[in-house]
């Protein structure tokens, strides 16, 4: 009897128990339930509805593009644009044609959404058109109610204050394409611009930003109701450029007064490049804001090409301004010393070959710096023959030929240095020693581009530092360029035997650049090489003819180029002009230069730390 009542007062004890969790558990989901449906209710019923919730990513303000001294180059201004998404109107042609009614919106434009809805998912908002003005806006805001799917946007334009000068190295902005796509949902906006030029492009990815988003409850017309819920997005970087604006506006206008030319101002000591223009160009404005197609093909059927940026992509036979590389070969090869002697006699003569001077009566005894100064191709051939190519071609590449810079603007190429292996490579045939006479005067195969003539110029004055290019000094408050940079293993006497060579050939009474010379009065000296780069040879019937190059068709005229440094005594700054089919460097491009040598030992930019900061657009508009 005892042993019942105990299973029974412990059946009982567990029934307590597990009714205890029970009621617990429903006392919980109760509570809970009752959570649901009655204080959250009514925003559970509005996330339940989807049709009514809008989900609209927001987009990022792009980061702005300034110069050294904080002056804009690229900024965004306020841009108010209609769009339409498909799924909420019953008719989008009819809708779109009901607006039209009420701004300007021609059918070419009606036409573009019909095929991009074609293309887009039914719910992906679509740009109709933008760059609306207040009187525009208020009418479409009144009309919203009959143009279902309809809406108004504040968005932003890209815009470029100095327009042509600056439109090779900022770049442009432009839609997103089918090949743009990476898998970012950025790139699904309506109206969303990426990079397509120059820093907008190489830097995209910094400016564009991160998308934020919102969710909007709308009503059964599609119009918002209220805002249920908003992350924020993420702008842009903005972007230091070592550029002086200024400088690059006086470089390009100069410039502008040939057909087609391009130069480089750097640093020759920190790699900065303060300019870099190529004539003709092109206003980045007009991609921004939608080119028409008559401007564009105006621009693409130019012979010039303006889409070139001649100063990194341009290639050219280097001519006389690469004859340092050879004599510097030489040198530190030991097959010359600075006082060592060649006879010119207006040519020399390679077994049965004759190879002329540029001055046919000759130069007569010439070491290294007078065969600079006077540019006398003799001493350069004969040298050559025993240097050989490869030992020039090495030479040319540790001073920055031949090869690329991992450069911050697009379009960069990296020229040609020949050697013995290259031509067996490329053409299956062997080199041969007349080639290596043509290539010690920077003839023949070897080509570079005006940053590379720049940039082997400031190795050959700064001491022998490996300095590399450089616009983009910081990014998000990162150093992009280091406080020192590699020594290349050449001997500083060789070095200072170069620059005299170079000091004569503009200081010098008899150098070929004597006449474009600076005047003391402005208390610092310019040095630089000369260069002539032959288009097409005038044969012996049309010299006989009197036909002289300036007689020739312009696209077979020589380039005029010109490398420069200033001051002598303390070099700072470097300069490379190409004037293309320009004719004599002495004549045009050398004239050219002094003045930029000129405008930016006044203007001074290294003096003036640059900005560095990578601030958000929202902390800084302008600086």
């Amino acid at each position: 009897m005892n042993n019942n009542d105990d299973r029974s007062k412990s059946f009982t004890r567990r029934a307590f128990v597990v009714g205890a969790f029970q009621g617990m558990a429903l006392a919980v989901l109760g509570g809970r339930l009752a959570w649901l449906q009655v204080a959250q209710g009514g925003r559970y019923k509005t996330l339940s509805d989807k049709n009514r919730i809008n989900i609209k990513m927001i987009a990022p303000s792009r980061g702005e593009i300034v110069d050294r001294y904080g002056v804009p180059l690229a900024v965004n201004n306020q841009n108010f644009r209609v769009l339409v998404v498909p799924e909420q109107t019953d008719d989008l042609e009819k809708s779109l044609q009901s607006l039209s009614k009420l701004i300007d919106l021609n059918d070419q434009k009606i036409k573009k959404v019909m095929e991009e809805s074609k293309r887009s998912s039914a719910f992906v908002p679509l740009e109709v058109t933008d760059d609306l003005n207040w009187a525009e806006v208020s009418k479409i805001e009144v009309n919203l109610a009959d143009l279902p799917g309809m809406a108004i946007n504040e968005g932003e334009r890209r815009s470029y204050p100095y327009g042509l000068p600056t439109g090779h190295v900022v770049g442009y902005v432009g839609a997103v394409y089918k090949k743009d796509l990476t898998g970012d949902p950025i790139l699904t906006l309506p109206g969303f611009k990426i990079g397509k030029r120059g820093i907008e492009k190489k830097f995209d990815t910094s400016l564009r930003g991160a998308a934020g988003n919102k969710q909007m409850e709308v009503n059964v017309r599609g119009r918002e109701v209220r805002e249920l819920q908003e992350d924020e997005s993420q702008n842009g970087n903005r972007l230091a450029l070592s550029l002086d604006a200024e400088l690059q506006r006086y470089v390009q206008q100069r410039l502008s007064e040939h057909k087609s030319a391009s130069a480089v101002i750097m640093d020759s000591k920190t790699g900065a490049v303060y300019a870099c223009a190529s004539h003709p160009g092109f206003d980045p404005n007009q991609f921004a804001q939608g080119i028409s197609v008559p401007q564009y093909e105006e621009l693409a059927n130019n012979p010039a090409l303006p889409f070139n940026n001649k100063a990194v992509s341009g290639q050219y036979p280097p001519g006389s301004t690469f004859k340092m590389m050879t004599a510097l070969a030489a040198l530190e090869g030991g097959y010359a010393k600075p006082n060592t002697k060649v006879r010119c006699k207006g040519r020399y003569e390679f077994g049965k070959d004759k190879f002329h001077c540029w001055k046919l009566s000759g130069h007569g005894n010439q070491n290294v710096v007078t065969a600079l100064m006077r540019s006398c191709d003799t001493w350069f051939y004969e040298m050559s023959t025993e240097v050989g190519i490869d030992n020039i071609s090495a030479m040319a590449r540790a001073f920055g030929l031949g090869q690329k810079y991992d450069f911050d603007l697009d379009q960069e190429r990296g020229g040609l240095m020949p050697t013995k292996a290259w031509m067996e490579k490329r053409y299956n045939k062997s080199w041969r020693p007349g080639e290596t006479i043509v290539s010690s005067i920077g003839q023949g195969y070897t080509l570079a581009t005006p940053l590379q003539l720049a940039v082997m110029t400031s190795r050959l004055v700064n001491g022998g530092y490996a300095v590399k290019p450089w616009v983009v000094g910081y990014e998000n408050s990162k150093k992009r360029f280091p406080d020192t940079w590699p020594k290349i293993n050449v001997k500083q006497e060789h070095l200072d035997v170069i620059m005299a060579g170079m000091d004569k050939v503009v200081n010098d009474e008899d150098g070929t650049a004597h006449k474009s010379a600076i005047d003391e009065d402005l208390g610092f000296k310019m040095g630089g090489k000369t260069g002539t780069a032959q288009v097409k040879k005038i044969n012996r019937k049309q010299y006989a003819q009197g036909i002289m190059n300036e007689d020739l068709d312009w696209k077979f005229r020589h380039h005029a180029l010109f490398v420069g440094y200033a001051p002598v005594e303390n070099p700072r700054y470097v300069v490379s002009v190409v004037v293309e089919h320009g004719g004599g460097g002495s004549a045009v491009a050398a004239p050219l230069a002094k003045d930029l040598m000129i405008e930016v030992q006044k203007r001074n930019p290294a003096a003036t730390p640059m900005q560095h900061a990578s601030l958000n657009e929202g902390e800084n508009k302008h600086g």
